[in-house]
């Protein structure tokens, strides 16, 4: 008599299980398949306006339109680390969905009157024709162009051929395109990441860009997945000195925990924490002399680019945070520094826990602690031992 065997090395001759499917499972549950129909598919996930600087330097205010699409399609075959924007999109948006949300935008905010600046985004890429209908990219790239507003989209490498360049220049001659480069390292994007391509890919996109006169903006990632403290500061800064003088700005995105995520898992089981604050403020003084050489601040003569840090959930234990004391005062100062690219932004700051900030650094630089020694930074710790 044999026993059926639950599990052998060669299977059971059934169809294997994806990857995909079981590393992502939270998108696939019934309750994220519940939300994902929940949303209302004619209106955007968000729109709102904040301060912003014009690509002459100009100060002025952008809207931010968030649209509701079928997300990114690097997502559908595998998808990055950290990406949580699955969260806001819908299978079957339409062409038709997806102008009602334009106009429901241009509607709020009177044709974006007062408002130099436009930024669209779609939890992927405006120019894939995968995931956005050419008419609906059509009518963005017009009307911005029509109402003389400097437009912002994203895109990945791929999709920024000479050819969709040439298509859309000749519909809208005055926009630029972010690109999630996150890291300038194959290794990090590759193991760290998932980011489906290579720094090559990058370099290609951006030369393609240039051709066209289109301003590139690059995000970086500040302490993706797998990394320690230390070594994120060391990346962070030879990042920025490797993509400045090919890139019109760089924003540094610090690690937020997404819900849903691989960083989700590695957050709830104490496998990763988000930066500090602190290691935010140190990245900005070191890669300074390479952003503006000459001293003279966003705007001033010899500027090789133009630095962001905006800390998404900045303060908040799944955003980059420091002990709770000092973040609100931290973060502000990060984001005047946006602004003005000043390091006098910095002066004053203060507080008792950049000392353990400075020691941990210290002690994974002398340490192999590839996944970091970083303690939890709020409430008790026997409590956070406790936790399951």
């Amino acid at each position: 008599m044999t026993n059926k065997k639950s599990l052998t090395l060669v299977g059971d001759g059934s169809k294997g299980a994806r990857i995909h499917d079981i590393v992502k499972a939270p998108a696939n549950t019934p309750w994220a398949k519940a939300r994902q129909q929940s949303w209302d598919a004619s209106e955007p996930a968000t729109v709102y306006y904040t301060p912003e600087t014009m690509a002459d330097g100009t100060p002025c205010s952008a809207v931010t339109v968030i649209l509701r699409t079928k997300g990114c399609h690097w997502w559908w075959s595998s998808g990055c680390t950290f990406c949580g924007y699955f969260n806001d999109t819908r299978d079957d948006v339409t062409n038709e969905d997806l102008h009602a949300q334009w106009a429901y935008a241009k509607t709020k905010f009177d044709d974006f009157k007062g408002h130099a600046m436009v930024k669209v985004y779609t939890s992927g890429s405006l120019l894939e024709d995968r995931e956005i209908p050419v008419a609906f990219q059509e009518t963005v790239l017009r009307d911005c162009q029509t109402l003389g507003k400097e437009l912002i989209v994203e895109s990945r490498c791929e999709q920024l051929t000479e050819e969709k360049l040439a298509w859309a220049t000749s519909i809208n001659t005055s926009f630029a395109v972010a690109i999630g480069l996150e890291a300038y390292d194959d290794e990090v994007l590759r193991f760290h990441v998932n980011k489906g391509f290579t720094i090559k890919s990058w370099d290609r996109a951006v030369a393609n860009l240039k051709k066209f006169d289109i301003r590139v903006k690059t995000y970086l990632m500040f302490k993706p997945p797998f990394m320690n403290e230390a070594d994120a500061l060391l990346h962070g800064v030879k990042w920025i000195e490797d993509v400045a003088e090919r890139s019109d700005e760089i924003s540094v995105n610090p690690m937020n925990i997404q819900r849903g995520t691989i960083i989700d898992r590695l957050h709830r089981h104490n496998e990763y924490r988000p930066p500090w604050l602190w290691s935010l403020v140190e990245m900005i003084r070191r890669a300074h002399p390479t952003i503006h050489p000459q001293n003279t601040g966003n705007g001033g003569e010899g500027q090789v680019s133009r630095l962001i840090v905006h800390p998404t959930a900045g303060g908040r234990v799944r955003g980059a945070h420091n002990c709770g004391a000092c973040d609100s005062h931290v973060v502000a100062a990060i984001e005047r520094y946006a602004v003005s690219g000043e390091l006098q932004e910095f002066e004053g700051l203060a507080c008792e826990c950049e000392k353990a900030w400075a020691e941990e650094v210290a002690l994974e630089h002398a340490l192999p602690t590839p996944l970091g020694i970083s303690k939890p930074r709020r409430g008790n710790v026997l409590d956070a031992l406790r936790a399951p």
